[in-house]
């Protein structure tokens, strides 16, 4: 993420912050900047998620913008980042999941097993926030066409899933598993959402 990337969020969340809120942001970012430059002590290191946590407290209404600007300046590794993920409330994981686009010092598909974590949850917060831009690079066609029928059961709409049309169009596997989902929900009697519709006319045009 480049600098610039930051600049309108970072106005438009310093207008949502009170004075205090937006002074503990910035000693919070410069806390956890100065520690991901260079420092080694383990205990040191994790400043950075308590700062992570304390954002609920101290930016409330605002705590997902801050987390995403703190996450982006501890430029955490794989490991840390399941750590944080592991004890992380729901709002916590989603500000993870989020960020995981831009954390390009990681290496590619590293933090895939956050987002597959995600989707075999049935929270449709997490699950919307898991097939961003990061899942649609990294999983694996059968992976992503799971998502995209988690997405179905859940109420999830298709427009949360990163890049969808582009990636279904003509997919002819993804196809089949949504006639069947339809089929089966046409068994037991249940409505075909529109989104189900659309994306059966993109996978199949001709259908």
């Amino acid at each position: 993420m480049n600098p610039t990337t930051h600049t309108a969020p970072r106005d438009l969340l310093d207008a949502a912050l009170s004075e205090s809120a937006r002074a503990w942001l910035d000693q919070a970012l410069v806390e956890v900047t100065d520690l991901a430059a260079g420092a080694s002590d383990e205990q040191a290191l994790r400043i950075w998620e308590v700062r992570f946590a304390e954002a609920g407290r101290h930016c409330p209404g605002a705590e997902n913008a801050a987390r995403l600007l703190l996450l982006h300046a501890a430029r955490p590794d794989a490991a840390a980042l399941t750590r944080l993920y592991g004890h992380g409330t729901v709002s916590e994981r989603r500000a993870i999941l989020h960020v995981l686009p831009h954390l390009g010092h990681l290496a590619p598909g590293a933090a895939l097993p956050l987002v597959e974590d995600a989707l075999r949850s049935n929270d449709s917060r997490l699950v919307a926030s898991a097939v961003g831009p990061y899942a649609t690079a990294h999983l694996a066609p059968h992976d992503w066409r799971h998502a995209v029928l988690k997405c179905l059961f859940t109420g999830v709409p298709l427009d949360a899933v990163a890049d969808f049309g582009a990636r279904a169009a003509g997919d002819d596997e993804l196809a089949r598993m949504l006639r069947d989902f339809a089929a089966e929900r046409t068994a037991a009697g249940r409505a075909v959402s529109e989104d189900l519709d659309r994306a059966l006319r993109l996978t199949n045009p001709e259908s």
